[in-house]
């Protein structure tokens, strides 16, 4: 197989121009938050419209420029937004394009998971789909070369999903990135109050958090299991809507960044 998954929302989510991306992308990791602090093992981000969500995006993907080198293979998931999905769905290709280049997936990684019964492929759950993508000019910008496993997250329980976190989990090399947005179109202080309480949820390491919560919910929810199980400690990076940044305030989207760390007895 040797399929490339083309850029579905380039023009609209982020830049189409290769040198426009680059420059947005650069442009909004250098107002981050630099924190030198130890690299996470796993993030959640969210999928917006960059001119909506990049800056949240941004103060999470920051956190890996210190590993640059380090992270050899990230596992990607985020909710099917258009295509009913039973479990997991890994693409039918074996590279996605952005304007920014080609990421490989991960050979070993996609063969691994293949063998799950929560996990299928499907080429319709991941083409037009943008919770995928719109992170992968940030990843490509921040890191050397890598690999990548795109999972779209449809009907799947939290065990299904850690179950395929912990069969992936590795070493430092393996960075895992899921993508969620937070409430969507609720009033503006409605929207602050809700995505607050969810915020702490997740810093209780809390599941399980509602669809109307966060449109990522049920990878979320899989993250926060694996991170009980593997003693990872939630950073809240930043918390947000789309009123902060590019919207009005009547109907809102509510994103945060999240950094898991492992604490000191699991690095080694």
């Amino acid at each position: 197989m040797n399929q490339v998954r083309p850029a579905a929302v380039s023009g609209s989510f982020y830049p189409r121009q290769p040198e426009a991306l680059a420059q947005e992308v650069v442009a909004l990791l250098d107002a981050a938050k630099q924190d030198k602090q130890a690299t996470p093992k796993a993030l959640i981000a969210p999928h917006a419209g960059y001119v909506y969500s990049g800056p949240i995006a941004a103060n999470a993907y920051s956190r890996l420029v210190p590993a640059r080198g380090r992270i050899k293979r990230v596992v990607l998931l985020g909710p099917a937004h258009f295509v009913a999905v039973q479990g997991l769905a890994l693409p039918d290709a074996s590279s996605f394009a952005t304007p920014l280049g080609m990421v490989p997936l991960d050979e070993a990684g996609v063969e691994t998971l293949s063998r799950l019964p929560q996990v299928s492929q499907s080429k319709a759950a991941h083409a037009s789909e943008h919770s995928l993508e719109v992170h992968l000019p940030f990843l490509q910008t921040v890191l050397e070369k890598f690999t990548l496993v795109p999972l779209a997250v449809g009907d799947a329980t939290p065990e299904e999903i850690a179950e395929v976190l912990d069969l992936l989990w590795g070493g430092e090399e393996t960075l895992i990135v899921v993508s969620s947005d937070l409430s969507h179109y609720l009033p503006y202080e409605t929207a602050r109050r809700v995505d607050q309480a969810t915020a702490q949820a997740i810093l209780d390491l809390r599941e399980p958090i509602s669809h109307q919560q966060a449109c990522g919910a049920s990878p979320v929810n899989g993250l926060l299991l694996a991170a009980q199980r593997h003693r990872l400690k939630p950073e809240l990076l930043d918390l947000r809507n789309s009123g902060d940044t590019a919207g009005d305030h009547s109907r809102v989207v509510g994103y945060a960044a999240f950094a898991f760390n492992e604490s000191a007895q699991n690095v080694h």
